[in-house]
């Protein structure tokens, strides 16, 4: 949960460069980062409240917003249903009849409610699935100890996001994702490249703690660290201390920009599901899992195209970090979006929806892109 932030802002280590082992592909590297162990906070567990649309234009690289004085468009229903996956119940969210498939990929500890201010507009052209991942909001979350320690990893949730094409969305379709959502994403597209169209990748995790981006001096204190959270009851005790309403509120005002979209509602939608059976082992087993892939070694193997977009106040993975994955061939374009903090699609709906809608039209067109059943 998010609500890890605040222990560690004081806390920072220096980090050695990333190598990118695909550095053929990659036309710039990522700059010299720190370590901020306010990475604690897990990035991603933002839910959304009231939606709003409006159009956009782009200027220079950037999206402005203009007012939408036709907001009385009905609002297509959504439906939230549960999928059985390999015996486990998984909760999903679903709206629209017609259009190209979308599936939108939730951050850490988040949920499909993180989208509702984008699946009601999205859906009214498109046919659009907001899934829980495994261990996440309303889906089960079997314990780490008695599933194993690879369970919580991203070849799961890659394969939880084919498997849920392949059995519900009966389609191709396109990823729609946030911080860690992006990796799910990006694990999908590389591991069956037949189902995902194209990847819309909002703030992706840059997995700062990753062992390869550990410095050497640093790694024997992290590990000890996460050990102590894992294996002993400082984890579940810390996690109680934060998982109040005020902690919530103040982390998400750090992440958020905007810090009116802040309100008493979001708060506690993004406490409940943290607050569930099993959530905090789900929780400190993915604090502690430094391994797996990184974006910086899957973009070069999508065969879909991929388009990125960063909000610039984002204050964990700066937008600075989050340009030179602008600069792989497989990206298309790498947009700013101005004066948003973390997770644009709850933030700024009104630019990341019409967004979306573009960069789906745009790779519909394509009858080598076109809908098939799978």
């Amino acid at each position: 949960m998010l609500m890890a932030a605040a222990t560690f802002n004081s806390l920072t280590l220096p980090f050695s460069k990333p190598e990118f082992p695909f550095s053929s592909i990659a036309r710039t590297h990522v700059p010299t980062p720190t370590l901020n162990l306010s990475w604690f906070r897990p990035n991603g567990f933002l839910l959304c409240s009231l939606s709003s649309d409006h159009p956009t234009t782009a200027t220079g690289g950037q999206l402005h917003h203009k007012a939408n004085t036709n907001s009385t468009d009905p609002q297509p229903q959504i439906h939230s249903c549960t999928w059985n996956w390999k015996g486990y119940s998984i909760r999903y969210q679903c709206s629209g009849s017609s259009g190209p498939a979308l599936v939108l990929v939730h951050g850490f500890g988040a949920n499909s409610n993180h989208w509702r201010k984008n699946i009601p507009v999205l859906a009214k052209s498109h046919r659009v699935y907001a899934i829980d991942l495994i261990g996440y909001g309303y889906s089960d979350k079997p314990n780490p100890r008695e599933v194993g320690d690879s369970f919580y990893t991203f070849e799961t949730w890659g394969s939880q996001l084919n498997d849920f094409c392949s059995s519900v969305v009966k389609d191709k379709a396109f990823f729609i994702c946030n911080s860690i959502g992006g990796l799910v994403g990006l694990q999908a597209a590389v591991a069956k490249p037949e189902i995902c169209r194209g990847l819309f990748l909002l703030n992706i995790s840059l997995r700062m703690l990753h062992v390869k981006k550990q410095p050497w001096f640093g790694r024997p204190f992290i590990a000890s660290f996460q050990s102590l959270l894992r294996n002993t009851a400082v984890g579940k005790l810390f996690f109680r201390s934060v998982a109040t309403p005020e902690s919530v509120r103040s982390i998400l005002c750090q992440c958020y920009h905007d810090t009116s979209q802040v309100t008493e509602e979001l708060v506690q939608i993004i406490l409940h599901p943290g607050l569930e059976t099993g959530a905090v082992d789900v929780f400190l087993e993915f604090i502690c899992y430094s391994g797996g892939p990184l974006p910086e070694e899957l973009l070069p193997q999508v065969e879909c195209p991929v388009l990125i977009a960063w909000g610039d106040k984002d204050p964990w993975e700066s937008i600075e970090l989050g340009r030179a994955y602008g600069d792989f061939d497989t990206v298309e374009d790498f947009v700013v979006l101005p004066n948003v903090g973390y997770c644009p699609q709850d933030e700024a709906p009104h630019l990341v929806n019409p967004l979306v809608e573009s960069f789906v039209s745009r790779h519909s067109k394509s009858p080598a892109n076109a809908s098939t059943t799978i």
